[in-house]
Formats: structure tokens, sequence, C-alpha cells
């Protein structure tokens, strides 16, 4: 996501001032806007399966 004024970012806490960008973290949020899962060891190079994978382990329905 981008999010050139950090307001998003700096509400879930992905900010400090010892650091010019936000951590690389995917957050799964549920339908209800609970935060389901953050997974704080994003790899790249892996991330679109990783993301599969943990979609379909949180039971979140695939997309009609």
């Amino acid at each position: 996501m981008s999010d050139p004024s950090r307001k998003v970012s700096d509400a879930y806490g992905l900010t400090d001032e010892k650091r010019t960008f936000p951590q690389r973290w995917t957050i799964y949020v549920g339908k209800d806007g609970k935060i389901l899962f953050i997974d704080k060891m994003v790899k790249a190079g892996a991330h679109g399966a990783d993301v599969a994978a943990k979609l379909k382990e949180l039971g979140v329905e695939k997309a009609k």
C-alpha cells in the first residue's frame, strides 16, 4: 500500500522515530475489521505463495 502521509502505518505501529520507512509486514484483516494475523517475516520472493497459504489457513474464502 502507498502511505506517503504515514497515517496508516503509524496507526498499525509499523513506524517509529528511528525508521525512515515502515516495517515490511503483511497484516491480514477480517471482514469485521479485526486483525487476523500479522506476518513480520515477509520474504519478497515467496510472498505471493505465502499469502495464499496463510489465507487458506485462516479460512478466508476465495473471491468469486
